[in-house]
């Protein structure tokens, strides 16, 4: 009462609205207060039963509400609904003492006339009332929703322009990890105890801070709810000090930042330091957050910044000291990464980690390359090996990769493109045999050089074809020419086939 007196003095005698509109920052009302209502065991009716009255009758249903729908048909699926008792049909035309004891109402009718006779007895009666995709007579509206119960995420364009509100909620699913409600449902099982130990509400604000986005939080939402929640007592009875950091082998893919996982972004987002390595495109280190410290840890042949030892230790120092840790690797860190000798590393010194897969380079290059690795005409097989010479000379099984009707990807074979080539013959594979170089794939800077074993060295040489960059042996490189779809300016994405 005082503040409102001391309101009117400053504002002289106005409306609410009139009087909050005159308040300092606040440019416009808001069309609709968001609310979230408690449905579970309350009668609400829908008005209609075609496909919108379905749509609408799930997620009322899925809120646990006690629901009647009323028309003299109904669809299928709300048909089949109220055969298995999921909800009451009462089959017959709208009329007004139908809104008697209901907590909420939507109408899904597609006669105006009706609906805004629904709107308007529901109105004299003070019930919540929805006139789909009919802001104007709507007391409430129904946002664009993400799921994560118990975390609801809801967005709303005022009824105006539903679309936007759903393309934002698209984004936002990417955003947000079904894992997440898992993670709230694990919090609120530790509130009790967490607000006993620290009393004060800033130190409480920041328990939680670093619990809900650490390897504590990673590790709910993969599922080990175990080790998570031993930790969680542990930093509970510690005072919150953090015990250690993490590390994570993301998989970056082949180049293109579209082709990242959700995932690998999120962890990008949040981690204290990165280190990668020449195979990772500049582009995706835009991604990375920006005052998180990046550290270069070479691999380039027969260069390294750092030895694959020191790059380990390194891991296991950084995660030690309190550091959430990301190792970002170009393709998939599993397939020839390196990744496994990582993390044992890891699993050794007691740090934890985890491992996000990522497009594998030769899936990325084939497919931007129109170069499918397996065709029921061309190869019923594909073989990914490495092209790193060992001792002057490339240990490969050859009978292997030499069988017909087979595709070979080969790795990191560039500076041994001419060895590899003369093997492959000498083992039996036709020296007309198709086979092509992929450089940079995925990114606008890839190139495409098409020939066959015995005319792919030269013809990389003279294009200047360097890493990173994949070479494809087998028939189904044929189908480039006739399947290579990705072009995004004249400069890129060129396929050079052999003259």
């Amino acid at each position: 009462m005082l503040e409102r007196i001391q309101l009117q003095r400053l504002y002289g005698a106005k409306t609410g609205l009139d009087l909050v509109q005159s308040l300092p920052g606040v440019e416009r009302e808001m069309e609709f207060f968001p609310i979230f209502l408690k449905l579970r065991q309350q009668p609400c009716l829908v008005v209609g039963g075609g496909e919108v009255a379905l749509r609408k009758a799930r997620l009322l249903l899925a809120a646990g509400a006690r629901l009647q729908v009323v028309a003299p048909e109904l669809a299928p699926e709300l048909a089949q609904l109220a055969s298995e008792g999921a909800l009451t049909h009462l089959a017959a035309r709208y009329a007004a003492e139908q809104l008697d004891g209901q907590r909420l109402v939507v109408v899904a009718t597609d006669d105006r006339a009706v609906n805004h006779q629904v709107a308007a007895d529901a109105e004299a009666r003070g019930i919540l009332v929805n006139v789909v995709d009919d802001p104007a007579a709507s007391r409430y509206i129904s946002p664009a929703i993400i799921d994560r119960s118990p975390l609801m995420v809801a967005v709303a364009s005022g009824g105006s322009v539903p679309v936007l509100a759903r393309s934002i909620r698209a984004r936002l699913e990417s955003l947000i990890p079904a894992g997440y409600g898992r993670l709230a449902r694990f919090g609120a099982s530790f509130r009790d105890a967490v607000k006993a130990r620290f009393p004060d509400v800033d130190a409480r604000r920041r328990f939680w801070e670093t619990v809900l986005e650490g390897p504590l939080a990673d590790a709910v939402m993969n599922g080990d709810e175990a080790a998570a929640r031993a930790e969680m007592e542990a930093r509970i009875a510690a005072g919150g000090a953090d015990r250690v950091g993490a590390v994570y082998l993301v998989g970056a893919g082949p180049g293109n930042p579209d082709l990242l996982t959700f995932r690998a972004l999120r962890l990008m987002q949040q981690a204290d330091v990165v280190l990668y390595d020449k195979l990772v495109a500049p582009e995706l280190l835009n991604l990375v957050r920006r005052d998180a410290e990046r550290v270069y840890v070479g691999k380039a042949r027969a260069n390294h910044a750092l030895p694959q030892d020191d790059i380990n230790q390194l891991m296991v120092m950084l995660a030690k000291q309190g550091k959430r840790v990301l190792r970002l690797k170009g393709g998939d860190p599993f397939t020839f990464g390196r990744g496994g000798e990582e993390i044992a590393t890891l699993a050794e010194q007691g740090v934890p980690f985890e491992v996000v897969p990522g497009i594998t380079s030769a899936s990325g290059a084939a497919a931007y390359a129109g170069i499918p690795l397996t065709h029921r005409d061309y190869a019923q097989s594909v073989t990914f090996v490495t092209g790193h010479k060992q001792d002057g000379t490339i240990q490969l099984d050859w009978p292997a990769l030499t069988r017909p009707q087979q595709t070979v990807v080969v790795y990191m074979g560039v500076s041994t493109a001419a060895e590899l080539c003369q093997a492959f013959i000498a083992h039996g594979r036709g020296a007309q045999t198709p086979a092509a170089a992929v450089e940079w794939a995925t990114t606008e800077r890839q190139r495409t050089v098409c020939g066959t074993l015995s005319t792919l060295p030269s013809l990389m040489a003279s294009h200047g074809i360097a890493s990173p960059a994949l070479i494809i042996v087998g028939e189904v490189v044929e189908l480039a020419d006739k399947l290579a779809w990705y072009r995004r300016s004249e400069n890129s994405a060129v396929t050079i086939q052999e003259d």
